[in-house]
């Protein structure tokens, strides 16, 4: 069974996402445990933390306790916080959250990567199971699909731009404005081509991880270069910061030395963690735009697009759970099968045989009919009447020519087997895409006696 299981910003305090996100490599450790989950996805993105799990059941208690251990958290409160959903509507679930339906910023195109990033981590640890896998591939493909077939990412809805665009009012010129980027990961990207839309120049970019030569060179950017990081932000008058680093990169003490009231500064936060910590927002000349501020001026999403969007990611989940029962009909499609096909190999063994023992009737009755006229005239040349008879029967239809005969019965019988399996096994597929796979067991039980169970009979006699 698929179980998923969701904090965002809708439920949970700002505070608490921060902390799962923190910890989500301990918490996808402590869910690699057989006895809890068969495989497991964990998703950190700027506004939710979630987990999408395959277990033997459909109640989320022992996944939030794991939960609960693997960070110090109440579990009451991670329960409190959390939302969860079994199967079909788990699927419903990821694939909105893919196509940008549950972001903050409706129809922001960072999520699918960020959705991406997840399944490539899962597959690496060792985690996917089958239906995990097929559930994100899905989930890829049905955000590509949004994508493609309705507006709803038309004017580049994203929290990046949402941010500069609340940003505005506090900047007089981008083009003439310093800007200082911290961080090279994805949102980097999205990050520079807003700012360049908007007339930025001169970019700096400054990495943690000490990626930000490479990164400079791909973007065109300025890099300062480790260890100038002070100076670079008291130029700056405007700083970005986007990485993945689980603890703030910009704090309080780093800033204080360049703060006052007169070097006015705006700070805008895109990660999650924090990059910057909170404290800094108290600094005089320093404002904070940070993920819990933008989320909550997120607009209201157009109905009629965002409509469109969500039909497709319905349809989407309805094949998904159709395909998934359909798959549970196999071993009712397997039990038919073997059972009418060993029917037909019964009797195509029964006619070979008959066929051999044919010839060999024949070829016995020609070489005796020899033997007999061999005392007569012609005998030793073979060309007397004796011999003639025993050539004749060897050659006959009962004889060499069974063989061919026997090959054609074949063929024929088994096209016929196959056009009289296909009707009643494609309505056993489509018995299994509405869910009633039990009734397609039901009458192969109560028509042929077959058993679909495993370990059953699957061929009477």
């Amino acid at each position: 069974m698929l179980l998923s299981l969701s904090f965002s910003l809708e439920r949970a305090p700002f505070e608490l996402l921060e902390a799962l996100s923190k910890r989500s490599e301990d918490i996808a450790a402590g869910l690699d445990d057989p006895t809890l989950t068969v495989g497991s996805v964990v998703l950190a993105t700027c506004n939710r933390f979630e987990i999408y799990a395959e277990t033997g059941q459909g109640r989320p208690e022992p996944v939030l306790a794991r939960v609960a251990a693997s960070t110090g958290i109440d579990v009451a409160e991670l329960a409190t916080a959390s939302s969860s959903a079994t199967d079909h509507d788990t699927a419903a679930h990821l694939f909105a959250v893919a196509a940008g339906l549950q972001s903050a910023v409706v129809g922001e195109s960072e999520i699918a990567g960020q959705v991406r990033r997840a399944h490539d981590d899962a597959r690496a640890r060792g985690t996917l199971t089958h239906d995990l896998e097929h559930l994100f591939r899905t989930a890829t493909r049905t955000s590509r699909e949004v994508g493609h077939r309705t507006d709803i990412r038309s004017a580049g809805r994203s929290l990046v731009r949402l941010a500069l665009r609340m940003a505005e009012a506090r900047v007089a010129d981008w083009g003439s404005a310093h800007v200082l980027l911290i961080g090279t990961g994805a949102y980097a990207g999205a990050t520079v081509a807003a700012l360049r839309a908007r007339g930025a120049g001169a970019i700096r970019v400054y990495s943690p991880s000490g990626r930000a030569e490479t990164y400079a060179a791909e973007h065109d950017l300025i890099v300062v270069p480790q260890g100038e990081l002070a100076q670079a932000l008291s130029a700056a008058d405007v700083v970005v910061a986007c990485t993945r680093a689980e603890e703030p990169v910009l704090t309080a003490e780093l800033l204080r030395p360049g703060a006052a009231a007169t070097n006015e500064r705006l700070l805008i936060d895109l990660g999650m963690p924090r990059n910057i910590e909170h404290a800094v927002a108290e600094l005089p000349g320093i404002e904070l735009l940070d993920l819990e501020t933008v989320s909550k001026h997120a607009p209201v999403e157009e109905l009629s697009t965002a409509a469109e969007a969500h039909e497709i990611v319905r349809q989407a989940a309805d094949e998904f759970s159709a395909s998934r029962a359909e798959r549970d009909a196999l071993p009712a499609l397997l039990a038919l099968r073997t059972h009418v096909m060993g029917i037909l190999e019964d009797e195509l063994c029964r006619a070979r045989a008959a066929s051999q023992s044919a010839a060999s009737a024949g070829a016995g009755a020609g070489t005796d009919s020899g033997a007999g006229a061999g005392s007569g005239p012609g005998a030793g040349t073979g060309s007397g009447p004796g011999a003639g008879t025993g050539t004749g029967v060897a050659s006959g239809p009962t004889g060499g020519d069974s063989t061919f005969v026997t090959a054609d019965y074949e063929a024929a019988l088994r096209r016929f087997t196959g056009k009289l399996l296909h009707t009643p096994m494609t309505r056993i597929r489509t018995l299994g895409r509405e869910g009633r796979v039990p009734a397609a067991a039901e009458a192969l039980e109560t028509l042929f006696g077959i058993e679909t169970q495993s370990g059953g009979p699957t061929h009477a006699g």
